[in-house]
Formats: structure tokens, sequence, C-alpha cells
């Protein structure tokens, strides 16, 4: 991985992760060495009853501060106990990773949902997941910018 980080940095590349919490604690060390910046998926699968308290949501928070890293604010309902419409366990996390770093945070639907058509489960709707990122927001200019702004530069909209 980390000969990978080296050869795509170059090209303005990013590897993303969606990996469980307890992984991102066992991989800090290279996680710090990667050249490349990282982004991690479905806020980082931090159980959403922990959040901040979990070691994952630490390393996580330093990478983001150091800007090697983004946060996705996505599958929400992979993580959530209280589960639609609102998924309002997720709030105190996903708002701590934008006042951490407002700047590198983007926001994802996730659709189509594959892995929960694949276990017969029932599929998210996907206007709550925007209200549930107003709320996360919680103004409109960072709604807009972990909307627009963020993934222009991420992704490096012309």
């Amino acid at each position: 991985m980390q000969s990978l980080a080296e050869r795509i940095t170059d090209l303005g590349w990013h590897i993303q992760f969606w990996m469980k919490d307890d992984d991102t604690v066992k991989m800090s060390e290279l996680l710090n060495r990667l050249a490349c910046p990282i982004v991690f998926d479905h806020l980082g699968g931090i159980p959403l009853s922990i959040g901040i308290r979990h070691p994952a949501f630490k390393i996580m928070r330093s990478l983001l501060q150091r800007g090697k890293a983004w946060v996705k604010l996505s599958g929400v309902y992979h993580l959530s106990l209280k589960g639609p419409p609102y998924y309002s366990d997720s709030l105190s996390l996903a708002k701590a990773f934008i006042e951490t770093a407002p700047e590198n945070v983007i926001w994802g639907s996730d659709w189509p949902h594959p892995s929960l058509y694949s276990a017969g489960k029932p599929m998210p709707n996907d206007a709550e997941l925007i209200e549930l990122l107003a709320k996360q927001a919680s103004n409109q200019d960072l709604f807009h910018k972990i909307l627009v702004d963020n993934p222009a530069r991420l992704y490096d909209f012309k």
C-alpha cells in the first residue's frame, strides 16, 4: 500500500478505505506514513455508540488536522442503532469530524446501497439522508462546502 501511495501521489489521487474502526487503530502507523491523501468512508466505521471516545477517532482526527485525510459522511445505516428516518445517533460523530476539519469532509449517498440490497434489508430513503446531512452540517455554508466545494477540491473538478 505504501508503494502504491507513493506512485499515485503525483497524480493527485487518494486511497479510500472502508474498514473497521479497529483496523484503523492497527494500521495507524502505516496510515500516517502514506504519501497520498486518505479518505475514510462510512464515518471510518466507528461505532456510533462509542463515537469520539474510540481510538480510531483520535487517529482520524489527527490525520484530518494535518490535512492528510478526508472523511466521507456516508453509510450511516450500516452503523446506526437508532435507524431511520433520522439516524440521530450519527449526529455527534459527524459533527465532531466537521468541527475538526470542515474543509476535509465530503458526503456520499452510498446509492444504490448494494450491501443492503444483497442482504435483503430495506433501502434507506435518500431524501432523508440529505436531511440528515443538513442536521450534521448545522448551517447552509457547511452544507454547501460538504456537498460542493470539498468534493470539487478532492476530485479536482474543473
